[in-house]
């Protein structure tokens, strides 16, 4: 357990998801005292995305980590496959693209989590303080100035506190800042189905009427997304487990599942899916980025990378003027322009999906494939459009912050 130190920190740090940790790692590169408090005790969670994008790589290698980070297990995609009714499309192509890594890197996130935490460790400014729940924010005068633990034990920042705990946030919970719900017609079930075959891809989705099931490869078990509309938990639930892998057999009837199947409903967990973001993503003293300012739908696998681009935008903004000792209140709502827009536009993009696509196929509508999939999957040229918005995603950040 962290103490507090006599020296005071510069920057506090909540939540140590990929924008906390990033943020931690890139202002302790600057020279500046960081403490990241995460409130579990380690990493390892099973909601958590495993989708590495070329954009967060690009950032690793920018940072002289990306040969590192290669080194740790994962597997490779560089194509978006699909599969509608009984028939597969390609709909993305990233292997062309100009980057050092043009695929995604599928790692489960705790694997990435160490990594930066690994990275971070180097830097002697850099702290993370685990299994630390904090309570609330201290303020003075209107400013927030630091944070409250659990255990009631206080800790002040000498220059900004960054609220980085995911859609869960303490600026949510205690209305700190003002959000704006977009909705979503959707739930998902989440449990592990045992692996059973070595081939194929490491990430299979399934579209038919009333049903689709997202497959991830954990090494030996398959991590299972089956979707459900929002609200129908409870009608799902009823018809029991049986029925539930009967679905994802039919979905996947090329996969063996085999041995330690789900026995009890205990092990399957409902992740409700939301969709949302800060009106305002600071007030003095306080800026808050990831998921804790934009919560994402889970298409696309987006969110981990946009959450690695706010930390590197906050650090581009703010180390220099922290490390020089600047006041950095006036400088806060200049994170929120620069990734306010890619939020908006893939947040849009998000909800068009899910009220256009996935709602009506949840409630039984119509799979058939649009056309722009089967041009897609046609002309291999057509598919390094959607390959560079999936990969390189929208106002991509470059890492200006210094190095000590």
């Amino acid at each position: 357990m962290a103490s507090s130190n006599r020296a005071m920190t510069d920057v506090l740090i909540v939540g140590g998801g990929p924008a906390g940790m990033m943020a931690g790692l890139l202002f302790a590169r600057a020279g500046i005292s960081v403490r990241v408090v995460e409130k579990h005790p380690d990493f390892y969670r099973d909601f958590r995305g495993d989708t590495v994008h070329p954009s967060t790589m690009e950032i690793l290698d920018q940072l002289g980590m990306l040969r590192r980070f290669l080194t740790r297990p994962h597997d490779r995609i560089d194509k978006a496959r699909i599969r509608i009714g009984d028939e597969e499309f390609t709909i993305g192509d990233l292997s062309h693209l100009d980057t050092p890594a043009p695929f995604i890197a599928m790692m489960p996130q705790w694997d990435f989590l160490d990594f930066l935490r690994d990275e971070a460790a180097a830097f002697p400014t850099f702290s993370l303080a685990m299994n630390e729940p904090v309570a609330d924010f201290l303020e003075e005068g209107g400013r927030i100035v630091g944070i409250r633990y659990m255990s009631g034990r206080e800790e002040r920042a000498g220059k900004l506190v960054i609220a980085a705990d995911g859609r869960s946030s303490l600026v949510r919970s205690l209305r700190i800042l003002p959000l704006t719900v977009l909705g979503a017609p959707m739930d998902v079930l989440w449990f592990r189905l045992p692996k059973i075959d070595e081939g194929g891809d490491s990430l299979r989705g399934s579209v038919r009427p009333g049903r689709m099931v997202v497959l991830i490869d954990r090494g030996d078990y398959w991590q299972t997304a089956f979707l459900i509309a929002k609200g129908e938990e409870a009608k799902v639930r009823a018809k029991g487990i049986e029925w539930l892998l009967d679905e994802v057999r039919g979905a996947f009837p090329d996969v063996r599942l085999e041995g330690d199947l789900p026995a009890r409903q205990d092990d399957i967990k409902l992740l409700s899916v939301s969709v949302d973001r800060l009106d305002r993503w600071a007030r003095p003293g306080l800026l808050a980025i990831g998921d804790a300012a934009h919560a994402m739908s889970p298409i696309g696998g987006i969110g981990i990378n946009l959450a690695i681009q706010d930390a590197v935008a906050a650090a581009n903004a703010l180390a220099r003027p922290v490390r020089e000792g600047r006041e950095v209140d006036a400088l806060l709502a200049q994170v929120e322009r620069r990734r306010l827009f890619p939020t908006r536009l893939i947040q849009s993009g998000q909800v068009a999906a899910q009220n256009g696509i996935i709602g009506r196929v949840l409630a039984g509508g119509s799979v058939r494939p649009p056309r722009i999939v089967r041009l897609l999957d046609r002309y291999p040229l057509l598919r390094r459009i959607p390959g560079r918005m999936i990969g390189l995603g929208i106002r991509r950040e470059r890492v200006r912050s210094p190095m000590a």
